[in-house]
């Protein structure tokens, strides 16, 4: 089925009113101000949703990073949510929240769509791609430590499981947008263990798609 095609379905709650219910994460920064154009934008559509605002301020809980459970909750109970820009502290502070969120709700895939608008003229005229990122592993680990003062090591963590979790689901949705290749970027000519696991995991998963 082309992409343009597909239709996309949608399974958050839909209540009494007629209208679904969606969690609404206005995030920081510029975040408020693009949430409130989101929500003129919606409206103007007569899109049939309501939101349900949540606030995502960290809190410690046993040591721990947490998100709030009433935001927790309320991803749960409407299943879709939307998020602005969260700040992520750099070189000091709380563990990102962006990183919090999906390690909360375990969203392993980043799907990014990168396509050329007509009448917008940029460096590389066609684009038609879609970018996905595995979320939960590699750097996104944050297992690091001090070695000695001045020598800090950061492992990159890498599983069988995760990998050919992110390759399973870049394969279908590439069948699914009618697209007849999937290009595995790594570095395993230089990380050959860690990044020569996943190489070899992309290599099963596309013989097991082939078959």
């Amino acid at each position: 089925m082309a992409e343009k095609d597909k239709v996309a379905k949608f399974k958050g709650q839909k209540g009494e009113d007629g209208l679904y219910t969606v969690t609404m994460i206005e995030g920081d920064g510029i975040g408020p101000e693009i949430s409130q154009s989101v929500k003129e934008i919606y409206s103007a559509a007569k899109v049939p949703i309501k939101w349900e605002s949540v606030d995502v301020t960290p809190r410690l809980k046993d040591g721990r990073t947490v998100i709030p459970d009433e935001a927790i909750n309320s991803v749960k109970r409407n299943y879709v949510a939307l998020k602005g820009p969260l700040a992520t502290p750099i070189g000091k502070g709380h563990v990102s929240l962006n990183l919090t969120l999906r390690r909360t709700f375990n969203l392993f895939a980043n799907l990014r769509p990168c396509r050329s608008v007509a009448g917008y003229k940029t460096p590389y005229d066609n684009v038609d791609t879609v970018l996905i990122r595995e979320n939960t592993e590699g750097e996104y680990s944050g297992i690091e430590h001090v070695v000695v003062d001045g020598v800090v090591q950061s492992i990159k963590l890498i599983t069988r499981a995760a990998s050919e979790r992110v390759l399973r689901f870049a394969f279908q949705h590439a069948q699914e947008i009618g697209r007849n290749k999937v290009c595995v970027v790594h570095k395993a000519t230089i990380m050959k263990m860690s990044d020569g696991l996943f190489l070899r995991c992309a290599r099963e998963v596309a013989s097991w798609r082939a078959c």
